[in-house]
């Protein structure tokens, strides 16, 4: 049941985050101070929901959380491009021209690889911190985490016009 519980936590927190971003539509009244809060929020609440669902030893805990938060900053820069990608289409939502649709959506393409290619360059990271086992186990947590921000995300922001 720790699992379950653990993924509604990521969940809330997710909902929350994709609140602040797609329901105002990133309205730039918002202070950067109060984004970096959810930020390190959600990083901090991401962090105990990976530790929770692994269950590391010492040893692996010392070769993991390194890796870990390399790749959990590299998977921040491709979160500000999605961030700024929503920006863009929310600011062009109403007035959509094929070129701008074109851009955004060259620009979610391009994200999409790069994350493909990122989670392919850290594989040989994790399999020399971890066993097999749990680095299948830590790919299926990130894709756990993945699939909450793609269904609210998808849910949140309406289709081209």
């Amino acid at each position: 049941m720790r699992n379950v519980s653990g993924m509604r936590m990521v969940l809330a927190v997710f909902v929350l985050v994709l609140a602040v971003f797609t329901v105002p539509l990133l309205a730039q009244d918002k202070p950067a101070d109060d984004m970096q809060i959810v930020r390190e929020k959600v990083k901090a609440d991401k962090k105990l929901f990976v530790s929770e669902g692994m269950g590391l030893t010492e040893s692996e805990a010392k070769a993991f959380w390194p890796v870990y938060d390399a790749y959990q900053a590299d998977l921040g820069k491709l979160f500000d491009r999605s961030v700024k990608l929503i920006e863009d289409y929310a600011k062009n939502y109403q007035t959509m021209s094929n070129e701008t649709a074109k851009k955004l959506v060259d620009e979610m393409v391009a994200i999409e690889g790069s994350r493909q290619n990122l989670r392919t360059s850290y594989l040989p990271k994790f399999r020399k911190a971890l066993p097999e086992k749990k680095v299948a186990r830590y790919y299926q947590l990130e894709n756990k985490v993945h699939a909450v921000v793609a269904y609210e995300l998808a849910t949140k922001i309406p289709l081209v016009k």
